[in-house]
């Protein structure tokens, strides 16, 4: 067979080789993993709620504290590091105007600005309000202001079982905001729930033995405490920490401290009060801290506890007869 004929036979038979071979499937195309979705930036005003709403999203962030322990919410004015908290907030979490009346307006504007969800949660269903006291009560304040603000009593906290109901709360909105992370929420929120539990049975022994004894506290802020543990009577040198007791109170309460009319006489660390020395004196009235706000404490998500276990053993070691022998 000539050459130039065996030539174009094995091209013929190269190229139809060629256009035998199987077509290789195209690679899929490289994606991204799907990004993660960042939590939302939560504030909270004060310590006992930042440390419920810290336990909600511990392992997941830390929300920013608004009003530090030491201020008292009742005079706390907006500082530059508040207005940016509040300015970087997805979901704001607070008690309401009745005690924090300087965030009332800030949080309008941010609502209506960046559409950040605003919770009250004073307000907030399935919470156990109680009506302010001193809507029954004479109170010789040297200004007295009946406010609507004042109708209910502002100290929800202080009720371990409101704080349960805070804590769902929390978590219902966390997951709401942020849904890929909700089973991280509920599992946060249930066993903060089992340690509330735990921490209302190891303060209802701890209290139990001092129903009914009266003392005397600087403001009125321990009603949910007392109902939850038939505690007191208590009664408040100042109904209202913003308003001065006047000089018919200060005699009044000079003249049963005298008469043994009470156990005990609670300060707080966020007021100064000189008044409480001038009702001490001439008599050996016991002294004690009590603390509604964990002033002095971390932030972190055990404030809670630790507040309550401080608060309560105070009460304790204040309250509790003395033994004879």
């Amino acid at each position: 067979m000539p050459l130039l004929k065996v030539f174009n036979v094995l091209s013929v038979l190269v190229v139809f080789g060629l256009a035998i071979q199987p077509v290789k499937a195209t690679p899929p195309a490289v994606t991204a993993p799907p990004a993660v979705v960042a939590p939302p930036a939560v504030a909270v005003s004060i310590p006992p709620l930042h440390s419920l709403v810290a336990a909600v999203m511990e392992g997941i962030g830390k929300p920013a504290l608004l009003s530090p322990g030491g201020t008292s919410p009742h005079r706390a004015m907006l500082r530059p590091s508040t207005a940016r908290h509040l300015a970087e907030a997805d979901l704001v979490f607070w008690v309401g105007p009745e005690l924090e009346n300087f965030l009332e307006t800030p949080l309008k504007r941010l609502s209506e600005k960046s559409g950040a969800k605003i919770i009250a949660l004073l307000h907030a269903p399935g919470i156990f309000r109680r009506e302010a006291r001193h809507l029954h009560r004479d109170t010789d304040s040297e200004s007295h202001n009946p406010d609507a603000n004042y109708q209910l009593d502002p100290h929800f906290w202080l009720d371990p079982e409101n704080a349960i109901r805070i804590v769902a709360i929390v978590a219902e909105q966390l997951g709401e905001a942020n849904p890929e992370r909700t089973a991280i929420y509920r599992q946060n929120r249930d066993r903060t729930i089992a340690r509330l539990r735990a921490l209302d049975l190891e303060i209802r022994r701890k209290l139990a033995p001092l129903a009914g004894i009266p003392y005397l506290v600087f403001h009125d802020s321990y009603a949910y405490l007392e109902g939850r543990y038939d505690l007191g009577p208590s009664q408040a040198v100042a109904i209202d920490p913003e308003r001065r007791a006047g000089p018919r109170r200060i005699v009044a309460l000079r003249r049963k401290i005298t008469e043994n009319a009470f156990r005990c006489l609670f300060h707080e660390p966020q007021f100064t009060a000189p008044i409480l020395a001038r009702l001490r004196e001439g008599s050996d009235i016991s002294t004690a801290p009590l603390d509604p706000l964990g002033s002095g404490l971390t932030p972190s998500p055990d404030l809670y506890f630790q507040m309550m276990q401080t608060n309560a053993t105070s009460l304790q070691n204040c309250l509790m007869p003395a033994r004879d022998g």
